[in-house]
């Protein structure tokens, strides 16, 4: 599982037991909204399940990670 997740906050935290708002945090997430990218692993992959209900994910692939060829590269080509 190599490569990134981005994960975007859909609803409030407001009214959900502290864990799941120290998840939400812990991920670095501020609102609703906010999206951040993880690395894909099984530790970001279990918070990201213990809050299913709060977020959504979408699986990043390899070209579109910075660093292995992505969007720099094609940035540099352009100019």
């Amino acid at each position: 599982m190599a490569g990134k997740l981005r994960v975007t906050q859909v609803k409030s935290t407001i009214s959900h037991i502290a864990r799941n708002r120290a998840t939400i945090r812990a991920l670095g997430l501020h609102g609703i909204g906010s999206s951040v990218e993880v690395a894909d692993n099984e530790a970001t992959r279990g918070m990201v399940r213990q809050v299913r209900f709060l977020v959504t994910v979408e699986e990043l692939g390899p070209e579109t990670v910075e660093g292995k060829g992505g969007t720099r590269a094609s940035a540099q080509e352009k100019a």
